[in-house]
């Protein structure tokens, strides 16, 4: 297929006036001038013209397809069987799609159900984003999210635990290294949950086997001890502790140094934290993000989707935080495509738009590093190739 555009995104803020994508099969062929890529294409390939912007499809970077967004999630998640579970995943996972989302990481589900779902797409057989699975987070006895079955204790659980999620096809490692809100009768979200010897050994295991791991890190001591372990990704990155918040500059420094990549997992709805957290508290927090983007800290986006408040058509609108900080629309896009595809370990596969890359494909009205709300006004999502329109067909 043949997209042509007013303006094609090719890299980091740099548009291509007047320019044109080829595609064949699941890939990206060629990508230039339109003229030029009319004239390779010949004329039989079939054509889709418009005058608005073709960028890279959006990466979410942290979602729960196992949570249903609701009030109370865990709830609706136990009285769920995981027939009627994995009915409502598949069209979760659609409904990222149709929000332009073509690449999730899913960090935490039951039953590795999120691997199961993933062949599913992988395949064609339904419609959704690629998806990489996290399968069953890592957790203590009691610990954040023990209702997905990851408890362990002891470095030996632990590498065992990793060991059947990479069997089972995860693509990600995920480490409940503090507590969290979604489990109310768990740790607190500053607390730690594992030992150093223990954090060292499951992203031993999992390196072992070049699989990356995301750690949940809300305390400013989980924060560092994950650091310290070498993981991948720090989920939250939050700075707190007992008594408030506690930024540290040293740490944010290793962060930079040592690559790791830091997802605030912003809900779609965080105008509302204030509400929640109170004015100051909130600003705070909001604060600690712009610091950590000021120092160099690679930033990339997610939603949390599935926890409270957090929908599964919310990256968009999760992405004005960062511009409320203050940062440009280019990096804001970066953070949602290039930055978080590099992330995922995926910077070669997606997240531009090049020959080689695959096909995955934003075509939105207007223009995006003018206006980012341009993201939402959408006229057609390409997924590893296949073209869907914004009422849910597929071509």
């Amino acid at each position: 297929m043949l997209i042509t555009g007013g303006r094609v995104l090719v890299d980091s803020g740099t548009y291509l006036e007047d320019g044109a994508v080829l595609i064949d099969g699941d890939s990206i062929t060629a990508v230039g001038p339109r003229r030029e890529i009319e004239e390779q294409a010949g004329a039989d390939v079939p054509r889709f013209a418009f005058d608005g912007t073709v960028l890279p499809g959006l990466i979410d970077a942290h979602v729960h397809l196992a949570f249903d967004g609701g009030p109370d999630p865990v709830s609706t998640l136990q009285t769920s069987t995981d027939e009627v579970l994995f009915e409502d995943m598949r069209r979760r996972a659609e409904q990222l799609l149709h929000s332009g989302v073509t690449t999730a990481r899913d960090l935490g589900d039951r039953g590795r159900l999120a691997l199961r779902l993933a062949a599913e797409i992988n395949d064609r057989r339904i419609p959704g984003p690629t998806i990489v699975a996290a399968g069953t987070p890592a957790t203590t006895v009691g610990g954040h999210c023990y209702f997905l079955g990851g408890e362990v204790s002891g470095e030996a659980e632990i590498r065992d635990l990793v060991r059947r999620n990479l069997a089972a096809g995860a693509g990600v490692i995920k480490a409940m290294v503090t507590g969290g809100g979604l489990t109310k009768d768990g740790p607190k979200s500053h607390q730690s949950q594992f030992t150093a010897e223990e954090l060292a050994s499951l992203v031993d295991e999992a390196h072992k086997a070049d699989v990356p791991v995301a750690a949940h890190a809300h305390g400013a001591d989980g924060i560092t001890a994950a650091v310290e372990a070498g993981v991948d990704t720090i989920e939250h990155c939050t700075w707190m502790t007992s008594g408030g918040l506690d930024f540290r500059p040293d740490v944010v420094k290793q962060i930079i140094a040592q690559r790791i990549a830091v997802c605030p997992a912003v809900s779609p709805h965080w105008q509302m934290l204030p509400r929640f957290f109170g004015e100051e508290r909130a600003a705070a927090m909001f604060d600690l993000v712009r610091q950590m983007a000021d120092a160099g800290v690679r930033l990339v986006a997610g939603t949390d989707a599935g926890v409270q408040r957090a929908g599964f058509d919310g990256l968009v609108p999760a992405l004005s935080f960062y511009s409320h900080l203050g940062l440009p629309n280019a990096s804001i896009i970066n953070m949602a495509t290039s930055e978080a595809a590099a992330a995922l370990g995926l910077g070669s596969t997606t997240g531009r738009v090049a020959p080689g890359y695959r096909a995955d494909l934003l075509v939105v009205d207007g223009d995006p590093l003018t206006d980012l709300a341009a993201l939402k006004d959408i006229r057609a999502v390409f997924a590893s190739g296949l073209r869907y329109e914004p009422n849910g067909t597929a071509q």
